[in-house]
């Protein structure tokens, strides 16, 4: 059995479903419910650069996150608090200084997929736009 995917480009792409990891669905929702709860933290600008920040780096303080992500340090403080409690991230002490790091690729890896599925509705809308200016 295969599943369709598409290529970035739009091309489709067969993928073997037994490639594919869909999780039982359990009668109490639990996990679904964890999954939307993962979902729901992620889905904020700031959030999404800081994991897009601290994937390309070993680990960060507030500070130097900050300054990549444009955020004043009590702010990124209140969104890694959140990803610390959801354990996306991960704290090391030196002194008096906090450093950051992703505790695994999970959330690279959900942010990638959704930038990729950004970008095809962006540029689908964009072709759409296009056809209708051509009629």
């Amino acid at each position: 059995m295969h599943e369709d995917k598409k290529l970035r480009n739009g091309s489709p792409k067969r993928v073997p479903s037994d490639h594919v990891h869909v999780p039982a669905i359990t009668e109490s929702g639990s996990l679904e419910l964890a999954a939307a709860e993962v979902l729901k933290l992620l889905a904020d600008p700031t959030r999404i650069r800081i994991i897009l920040t601290l994937g390309k780096a070993e680990e960060m303080s507030v500070n130097e996150i900050s300054a990549t992500v444009a955020k004043r340090p009590a702010t990124v403080s209140q969104h890694l608090a959140k990803m610390r409690l959801a354990r996306m991230v991960t704290t090391r002490h030196q002194g008096t200084s906090v450093y950051y790091s992703l505790t695994d690729e999970h959330a690279i890896q959900l942010i990638s997929e959704a930038m990729n599925q950004a970008e095809h509705a962006v540029s689908a809308e964009a072709l759409s736009r296009t056809h209708t200016h051509d009629n």
